[in-house]
C-alpha cells in the first residue's frame, strides 16, 4: 500500500513540477492499515481535492486524512500592490537567491505565505516567487488611466524641467493621471509628481487592430535599444528576452505570460515565410521545441530585435546571418490576430 501511495504522490508532483506556476509538496505523515495521514503544502483547493481523489481511486478502500495539507491560496485572497518603482521576485526568500522576475509599481500580487520579511506571492498571471514584503501594501490604487512608454520617465516636484527630481518611473508602469498643465502631466505612481506628457500613453489610445499594433510595436521596441541584458529583468534598468517581449506587447495593450516557453505555448503558430513585424520568434537548445530558451520580436522576415546575453542587451540581428540564431531557431507565434 505504501508503494502505491508514494507512487501516486510522485505522479502528482511530476504533474505539478513547473514551480514557476505550481506547488505540490506532500508527504506521508502517518500510515496505519487502510488509513493514511498526509502533510505538506499545495497551491489550491483544487490541488488538494485532486490529491484526495487520486489516492482513493488508485488505492482501494483507503481512508485519506489530508487535514494537515496546507492550501496556500485562500478563499478570500490577501491582495497587495508593489509601492516601489521596481522590485525583484526571487526563487527563495533571500536577496541572494536567483532573480526570477521583477515587478513594476502598482503590480498586484496574492500573498500566499509570509516568512520573516519575505512573502511567497502569486502574480496575477500565475507566476510564483518570493518578494520583499516591506515594499507591498494592501491599499487599493485608483484605476490606471495611462501607461508609461518612455524607457525611463523622470518624476518631478513641479511641472517644469528645473524642479527637483522625486524619482523615476519605468516604462511599462500603469499610472493614474491627476491633471495636466501644458506639456506636463501630474501622475500618481510610487510618488505623486509631474512627468512630460510625451512619456505617457492614454489607455484609451492603445492600438486595437493587428496592423496598428504591428506598427506601434516596432516603434516601441526601438525605444529600448541598448538596454543591458539582465536575467529576470523587465525594465530599462536591465531586461531579458521574454521580459522585453512582454513589455513591448504591454505597450500595445496585450498581456503575455512571463517566460519564453510560456509565450510560445500561448501564441498562435506562424509559418516561417510569413513572419510579420510584431510576431515572436523562438529559439531552443538543439532546436528542441520542448526546451525554448530565447525569444525575439520579428521586424518582418528574418530581421529581429531582441534582448540577448550574447549582445548584452537589446539590439537587432538577422536570424540567417547569425549562426547561433540560425541553428537554434525553433518556430514563431503571434498574438496579433
Amino acid at each position: 500500500m505504501r508503494e502505491k501511495i508514494e507512487s501516486t504522490l510522485v505522479d502528482l508532483k511530476q504533474q505539478n513540477a513547473d514551480d514557476r506556476e505550481h506547488l505540490f509538496d506532500v508527504h506521508i505523515a502517518a500510515l496505519d492499515r487502510n488509513h493514511v495521514g498526509l502533510g505538506g503544502r499545495v497551491l489550491s483547493e483544487t490541488d488538494r481535492q485532486e490529491l484526495h481523489q487520486a489516492l482513493q481511486s488508485r488505492v482501494g478502500g483507503l481512508t485519506v486524512d489530508d487535514s494537515n495539507v496546507q492550501v496556500l491560496r485562500r478563499a478570500e485572497p490577501l491582495l497587495m500592490v508593489n509601492t516601489t518603482n521596481l522590485t525583484s521576485l526571487h526563487r527563495e526568500p533571500s536577496w541572494l537567491a536567483e532573480q526570477a522576475n521583477q515587478l513594476l509599481y502598482g503590480v498586484q500580487v496574492e500573498i500566499l505565505e509570509k516568512q520573516d520579511k519575505w512573502a511567497f506571492v502569486r502574480c496575477m498571471d500565475g507566476y510564483l516567487g518570493w518578494a520583499y514584503l516591506h515594499y507591498f501594501t494592501p491599499a487599493v490604487l485608483p484605476p490606471a488611466t495611462h501607461l508609461v512608454t518612455a524607457p525611463v520617465s523622470w518624476l518631478r516636484s513641479e511641472p517644469n524641467a528645473e524642479s527637483s527630481l522625486l524619482t523615476r518611473v519605468l516604462g511599462g508602469t500603469f499610472v493614474y493621471l491627476e491633471g495636466l498643465q501644458g506639456e506636463w502631466a501630474k501622475i500618481l505612481a510610487n510618488q505623486t509628481g509631474w512627468v512630460h506628457t510625451d512619456d505617457l500613453r492614454n489607455l484609451q489610445n492603445i492600438p486595437v487592430t493587428a496592423s496598428q499594433r504591428r506598427t506601434q510595436m516596432v516603434s516601441d521596441a526601438f525605444r529600448m535599444v541598448g538596454v543591458p541584458y539582465l536575467w529576470g529583468g523587465v525594465s530599462a534598468h536591465g531586461i531579458d528576452c521574454s521580459g522585453f517581449a512582454q513589455l513591448v506587447h504591454r505597450w500595445s495593450g496585450m498581456t503575455l505570460r512571463r517566460d519564453a516557453d510560456m509565450q510560445m505555448a500561448d501564441g498562435k503558430p506562424v509559418e516561417q515565410p510569413q513572419l510579420q513585424p510584431g510576431d515572436l520568434v523562438f529559439f531552443g537548445e538543439n532546436g528542441d521545441r520542448r526546451e525554448i530558451t530565447h525569444v525575439g520580436i520579428s521586424l518582418g522576415g528574418w530581421d529581429i530585435i531582441h534582448s540577448s546575453r550574447s549582445r548584452n542587451g537589446v539590439y537587432t540581428d538577422n536570424i540567417q546571418a547569425v549562426k547561433d540564431l540560425r541553428e537554434s531557431f525553433v518556430g514563431a507565434a503571434t498574438y496579433l490576430v
